[in-house]
């Protein structure tokens, strides 16, 4: 609800505490943005913006419960395109946000502009542990905190302007690998020998678990300013999470697993789903027409959603046909298409598929020319190297009995162990999907985009690889992981040599279990780099640029570290209908690798087939 009031009708004067967590500025269009908050206590929440010499501009909403804690999504409307405002978050009438004596910039709300180009920042895997000597050594040093930093102090950044949008990839929370302050909260509430553990068992352990991930203050004033958009992974519920039915059977056996899963999405609900969606499709959502459809009758009492957030989530666990978690979003002229590539999968032996019969049809029609570029999200890479694409269509096949019943479980073992579960171990959803965007990137679905562009992480390592084609879109996979968990350095080596060695070797095993060739051939652009890392796209009609942003530590400055260049790369795309010129590669002098030689050869070879 929106309601015009002079500033001096309001009153600060916050109760410390009262803001939990948040803002969190989420979904955001031309003319809308959404303000996400938890409290307290339940209260009135709402959003001012400053009015200049005007009237300020308040938008209101109740908080709703969910186990006790309590939640607000404002919807702030009736904006107009390009518009940019300093805002404040109220709670109960009093001044919450920004926090006084704050050393970061004013918070503002901006909504989406049609014209100029569209910056996005993205990346997956994130742990939230303290920013010190200790923990830099063990988890490296937080990229995103980092970045943040450096967008407070106004520093000028490569693309010499602020992104327009955060896209986490997910592994926002890890609940199956939790850092020793989530130790601590669980061993005062239950014992830590008894089942799962050290892992989260409620919903009260993952409202304590995004507490401990997005407080932090430069992430909280980055997230309460530049909007962001999320999807699950696996460690958002459990490592494998939905691997196989094996898998399932193994997890529903527990003391524990139905509390973890219901938890876990319902969590994921709250605090990631509901503010990715735009208004239109948040109207739509069965449970935030439940939550509106009870304040009606509720008058100025908060409503308590959670036996409504418990069955939903139970639901939608065991049949996923009944609610769909993936969603789209406008980037300026482009094409936005964020898939669930976890809680959607079908897992019947010999009839796998990463996306259910419905999803599938879904993404098939969200999938269309008439755009400067299409971008499409999944949190697990749809490109791995060949080798290792090749290695998991031979293990799904041995699964699935290709070598004989007697290796089927040798098959499974190696499928948990080794996570051989991405797009490639599920042989007939990637086929479908490749089709589909063959069709789009030669003009048989309206016109063609300049290019198709996949994100992804998951994999804790961060590289560029294209499709090889002659003629139409170019096809890019784009992946950055992790944020901050990187690889062991010995566990580094063994994945940048077997994203080699397993060419010939998934080859030779793909072959022997009669797995077809898939429809595409695809090669390394840029990368392997490992360190933690945050990525940045810029889309600008034709022209596409991405960066990869680390950090670093000067002296003994742990809590100030520096953002450094990864790599820079110009992603030449040409016309759409003509040959493809050579990708322009540069690659920072700090990196080392022989990335730079590679990128070189890489050059050579292209221009040498064109």
């Amino acid at each position: 609800m929106t309601l015009a009031t002079g500033a001096s009708d309001l009153h600060t004067g916050c109760m410390s505490g009262a803001l939990v967590l948040g803002p969190l500025v989420r979904h955001v269009d031309d003319t809308s943005a959404a303000v996400w908050v938890q409290t307290e206590r339940a209260a009135e929440v709402a959003v001012r913006l400053d009015g200049g010499q005007g009237e300020d501009r308040v938008w209101r909403a109740r908080t709703f419960a969910v186990h006790g804690h309590h939640y607000a999504l404002v919807e702030v409307d009736g904006l107009g395109p390009g518009e940019r405002a300093a805002y404040q978050v109220l709670v109960d009438d009093k001044v919450c946000w920004p926090e006084p004596d704050s050393p970061f910039p004013p918070s503002m709300l901006t909504t989406t502009s049609p014209e100029g180009p569209v910056r996005l920042a993205f990346g997956s895997c994130r742990t939230s542990v303290p920013h010190d000597a200790v923990h830099h050594l063990s988890h490296g040093v937080d990229a995103l905190r980092t970045y943040a930093l450096a967008l407070a102090d106004e520093a000028p950044g490569p693309l010499g302007h602020r992104p327009d949008l955060l896209l986490l990839l997910g592994d926002q929370v890890y609940a199956d690998s939790t850092s020793a302050a989530m130790r601590d909260f669980i061993a005062s509430r239950r014992d830590l020998d008894e089942e799962p553990g050290p892992e989260l068992a409620d919903y009260d352990e993952y409202a304590h678990l995004y507490r401990l991930a997005w407080s932090e203050p430069p992430l909280r004033w980055l997230l309460s300013w530049l909007p962001s958009l999320m999807i699950f992974d696996d460690h958002d519920v459990r490592d494998d999470w939905n691997t196989s039915v094996r898998w399932r059977q193994e997890m529903e056996a527990t003391s524990w697993w139905h509390g973890r899963i219901v938890a876990a999405l319902g969590s994921y609900w709250v605090y990631q789903h509901l503010g990715n969606l735009s208004p239109a499709a948040r109207a739509q959502d069965p449970l935030w027409r439940e939550l509106l459809r009870r304040q009606e009758t509720a008058g100025p009492d908060e409503v308590d959603l959670t036996d409504e957030v418990d069955a939903f989530a139970a639901r939608t666990d065991q049949e996923p046909l009944s609610y769909r978690w993936s969603y789209t979003h406008p980037l300026g002229g482009s094409h936005l298409v964020v898939v669930d590539s976890r809680a959607a999968r079908r897992l019947d032996p010999g009839d796998r598929a990463m996306l259910d019969p419905g999803e599938m049809d879904w993404l098939d029609e969200q999938l269309s020319g008439g755009h400067d570029h299409v971008v499409v999200a999944t949190s697990l890479p749809f490109l791995l190297p060949r080798g290792l694409h090749h290695l998991e269509s031979w293990n799904e096949a041995l699964v699935d009995g290709r070598w004989g019943h007697r290796f089927v479980g040798l098959g499974e073992r190696l499928r948990q162990e080794l996570d051989l579960e991405h797009w490639g171990a599920f042989s007939d959803s990637f086929d479908r999907v490749a089709r589909m965007v063959d069709e789009v990137a030669d003009g048989h679905r309206g016109p063609a985009p300049s290019s198709v562009v996949f994100l992804s992480g998951d994999v804790h390592h961060s590289y560029v690889t294209e499709v090889e084609r002659v003629s139409g879109s170019r096809i890019l996979q784009l992946v950055c992981s992790p944020i901050r968990n990187p690889l062991p350095r010995a566990l580094r080596a063994l994945v940048a040599g077997l994203s080699h060695a397993a060419r010939p070797l998934g080859n030779a095993l793909a072959r022997s279990a009669r797995v077809p060739d898939p429809g595409w051939r695809w090669h390394g652009v840029a990368g392997p780099w490992f360190d933690n890392n945050v990525a940045l796209l810029e889309i600008d009609a034709g022209e596409l640029r991405a960066v990869w942003l680390g950090s670093r530590v000067l002296g003994a400055e742990h809590d100030r570290p520096e953002t450094t260049v990864v790599a820079d790369l110009e992603l030449d795309v040409p016309p759409a209908g003509s040959e493809h010129r050579p990708t322009v590669a540069h690659v920072h002098p700090g990196v080392v690798g022989g990335v730079r030689g590679r990128a070189r050869r890489l050059r050579e070879r292209l221009a040498s087939r064109h």
